[in-house]
């Protein structure tokens, strides 16, 4: 039986110095507010740093693996041999889809896109989920595995389907990363491109309280389920506020097409009033640190591929924008190229966004189990006062 993390892990959910029904104003979008604690990762904005529990992005992007993040985002701590060998077997037990959502997936597969599908598909999860609705520590840190090993197939089974082929069974041999590729490409992958893969999973992982995040904690936070939770985060990144930058960069880069038009598509977007997909983001006032290995990976992966173009034209985009908005590059700009280089379709990058940020989003919605309060902000009324009721002949 997969180990439980024994560590207590802390978080009790509300508005800094608020009490129900009183506080002071926040602003739009909650920039300022600080929502809660939590021991599972942390950003200094200003600087441009990002860590998961205390250990720095890029030093976890070039040792870890995913299956060791998804470890630590869950139990506070790396693991030993033994501790990563048992979670790898469980996860890799879990990687297939229930006879419901066998079932269901080619009708999902030719009527809803990819993320209505990943929505619906996880929540469907919640019926044929072994531990059912045991609600115990133990059963949701395994509700939590099973997440994060389906999520993979879901998303592959879905593309195979849709675009008339076999499904590819998930191996029992292969990591996460290179099996998800073996099931979307029906081919063993290249260890390095796995390897590339596997970074972009450990970088998407987590990133504090963003709206999804905060939408499964909001949720787990009146004690719903696991699955209920997770639907309402990938709900919420569906939002093209949130998820899809990837996509819509690199629907931008073949706009662009070639890297020596590259400046003059981006001062034509910035003349039209209209967004550079990929800049600027709500935390990060410098260069966002995961953005800073996905440049690295971006190159590497093109050479390797013998395909630079759209690095190249990455690349130029950047310059741009940076000489023209003084903006930085987000987590999405360049991990765009890297999925697409490596075979992924451009419409399944927020699905993917979703298939690593699993991680995250599970753990986070364990923390607040482990130390709840129902998440109940104040709110401040700007509507009609002292209003008077009249009667309908009247009106």
């Amino acid at each position: 039986m997969v180990q439980v993390p024994t560590q207590t892990i802390l978080a009790p959910v509300v508005a800094a110095g608020a009490t129900e029904g009183a506080g002071t104003l926040a602003g739009k979008g909650l920039r300022e507010v600080v929502a809660g604690q939590t021991s599972i990762s942390d950003i200094d904005g200003q600087a441009g740093r990002l860590w998961y529990v205390g250990y720095e992005i890029a030093d976890l992007a070039e040792n870890a693996t995913f299956e060791e993040v998804v470890y630590l985002l869950h139990h506070i701590c790396l693991p030993k041999r033994d501790e990563l060998d048992e979670l790898t077997a469980f996860m890799v037990e879990e990687r297939d889809l229930s006879p419901l959502l066998q079932n269901m997936m080619p009708e999902l597969a030719q009527q809803t896109s990819p993320m209505s599908m990943l929505r619906t598909g996880v929540s469907a999860a919640s019926a044929y989920d072994p531990d059912g609705w045991d609600e115990s520590r133990e059963a949701q840190y395994r509700k939590a595995l099973r997440l994060v090993a389906k999520t993979p197939t879901l998303i592959a089974s879905y593309h195979r389907l849709r675009t008339g082929q076999e499904v590819v069974p998930p191996s029992t041999k292969l990591p996460h990363a290179a099996n998800f590729l073996w099931m979307l490409l029906g081919t063993e992958p290249d260890p390095e491109d796995a390897a590339a893969l596997d970074t972009t999973f450990v970088l998407y992982a987590d990133h504090t309280m963003n709206a999804s995040t905060f939408t499964a904690r909001i949720i787990a936070s009146t004690l719903a389920d696991m699955f209920s939770a997770i639907t309402g985060a990938i709900a919420a990144l569906k939002g093209p506020l949130h998820g899809g930058a990837n996509e819509e960069s690199m629907k931008m880069f073949e706009e662009v097409g070639d890297p020596a038009g590259a400046e003059a598509y981006v001062r034509d977007r910035l003349e039209r009033k209209e967004k550079v997909f990929g800049f600027g983001h709500a935390v990060y006032k410098t260069m966002d640190p995961r953005a800073t290995v996905l440049k690295r990976l971006s190159r590497e992966v093109g050479e390797r591929a013998g395909d630079t173009r759209w690095h190249e034209i990455a690349d130029a985009i950047e310059e741009t924008t940076l000489e023209q908005k003084g903006l930085f590059p987000n987590v999405d700009f360049y991990a765009a190229s890297v999925y697409h280089v490596l075979g992924i379709p451009t419409d399944l990058m927020t699905p993917i966004f979703a298939l690593a940020r699993m991680a995250g989003w599970t753990a986070h919605v364990r923390e607040q189990y482990a130390d709840n309060r129902v998440i109940r902000p104040g709110s401040e009324y700007v509507g009609p006062r002292n209003q008077r009721w009249i009667p309908i002949d009247e009106r």
